[in-house]
């Protein structure tokens, strides 16, 4: 079995991390806020989370992604 791959950045880019970072982040207060019965925690977590989604196809686009002029 042949494993080799042209890519090797495996999405190494500030986009890519930005975007995981802060949706680990955003799970993490919903969970949070879910075991203290905390609605506030919920929703910030839930837009947290929400604003992940797109925020790195919008870094990548702004030049952080893998072949972006502004990663390094």
């Amino acid at each position: 079995m042949n494993t080799s791959h042209d890519d090797t950045s495996h999405g190494n880019s500030i986009a890519a991390w930005t975007a995981v970072i802060t949706a680990t982040i955003g799970v993490t207060i919903v969970t949070v806020g879910y075991l203290f019965s905390n609605g506030i925690m919920l929703l910030a977590g839930g837009v947290l989370t929400l604003v992940s989604i797109p925020l790195g196809a919008v870094l990548s686009r702004m030049g952080y992604g893998i072949a972006g002029k502004n990663n390094k």
